[in-house]
C-alpha cells in the first residue's frame, strides 16, 4: 500500500500525525507531509487507514 497527503488540502489539524507519526509529520506551521516515499510497511497499514478516515479536510488517500 502507498499512502499519499494532498497538501492543498491539509487544513493543519495534526490528526494524521497523532494516530500514526511513523508516517506523518508536522512541519514548523502544522501541515502535514508523508514521511519517506509513501510505502507503508506492514505493521501499521491500520493506523494510516486510521488517519485516513480521520483527516476531517479528506487529505490523505491511498493505494
Amino acid at each position: 500500500m502507498k499512502v499519499f497527503l494532498d497538501a492543498t488540502k491539509c487544513a493543519g489539524y495534526g490528526t494524521c500525525a497523532e494516530i500514526c507519526p511513523s508516517r506523518f509529520q508536522l512541519d514548523e506551521f502544522g501541515y502535514a507531509s508523508v514521511i519517506g516515499n509513501g510505502e507503508v510497511v506492514e505493521g501499521e497499514q491500520e493506523k494510516v487507514l486510521e488517519a485516513a478516515r480521520r483527516c476531517p479536510e479528506k487529505a490523505i488517500t491511498t493505494a
